[in-house]
């Protein structure tokens, strides 16, 4: 059988508007044997990091010669710049604002091109709809396999920046922050088990987690072996420790929120508050 092209789409477009099913529409009109796949459309709005931590925790599940759209895009109209970026398996194709940076850091072998050849767009090309215009014609002549080359000239100053990391307060004290909400309330930090391992390890000592109104002291392996009310740390698919509640809303039960900040208490500190 033929090989369909892949098309995905991650946006803060949500549902309640025409816009994703516009992109669908340019997309299908000029590649109509492509699969179109939504990854999500719920990445908060203008948030360019969740929309960098949604395509990173995505794109590399899917086959080889995927083409990822990621339209995040408060400067559009602006100055900032198209691009394509190809790395070996993938093309991505997203305003350059830095949305790609996690992907960035996980490929060594990026090639960013400014997309300026008009002809593939759209015209005339709204100032308010980038996506539809600009980003789905590209995507859709990238899955008729126009070479990336044909785009525009190559650049190496991207946009790009690093996720925040955990820093060390002390000795026994690593302070993080929560990086997103999911749907279900739980709390996702920037903490991994490389920068925790005496937490998130095989071994661990006496910790305290204080996050919110909360003091954690417990770090199961699956959401359900958390008893009711309960808050607790567990490592979750995206890498993370999580701050989660047993069939409840982390968030709500901490008071605590995106950017809040995450304390890991280990030692005889931590030993000390674990019946408060």
């Amino acid at each position: 059988m033929a090989h369909r092209p892949i098309i995905t789409l991650t946006t803060d477009f949500g549902s309640n508007d025409h816009f994703v099913g516009v992109m669908k529409g340019v997309i299908l009109d000029i590649v109509p044997e492509a699969q179109v796949i939504d990854i999500c459309h719920s990445v908060q709005a203008f948030d360019v990091l969740d929309g960098a931590l949604t395509i990173s925790q995505a794109y590399s599940y899917f086959p080889t010669r995927t083409i990822h759209m990621v339209i995040v895009d408060p400067g559009v109209g602006t100055a900032r710049r198209p691009i394509v970026a190809s790395c070996d398996k993938y093309h991505f194709v997203a305003p350059d604002n830095g949305v790609l940076s996690l992907v960035y850091a996980r490929e060594p072998r990026m090639h960013v091109r400014h997309i300026t050849s008009e002809h593939y767009f759209l015209q005339p090309v709204s100032n308010t709809f980038h996506a539809r215009d600009i980003f789905s014609p590209v995507a859709a002549y990238l899955a008729k396999e126009v070479d990336s080359l044909k785009f525009g000239e190559e650049v190496e100053d991207y946009v790009r920046f690093s996720a925040p990391k955990p820093k060390a307060v002390d000795e026994n004290r690593l302070r993080g922050v929560v990086l997103k909400v999911d749907r279900f309330g739980n709390l996702i930090t920037n903490i991994t088990p490389q920068d925790a391992p005496l937490l998130l390890g095989a071994e661990t000592k006496a910790f305290k987690i204080v996050i919110g109104t909360r003091e954690i002291t417990e770090v199961h392996n699956a959401y359900a072996e958390g008893a009711p009310g309960e808050v607790f740390g567990i490592l979750g698919s995206m890498g993370f420790l999580e701050i989660a509640a047993n069939r409840g809303a982390a968030a709500q039960l901490t008071g605590a929120g995106k950017g809040s900040d995450v304390t890991i208490v280990l030692g005889e500190a931590a030993a000390a508050g674990k019946g408060a």
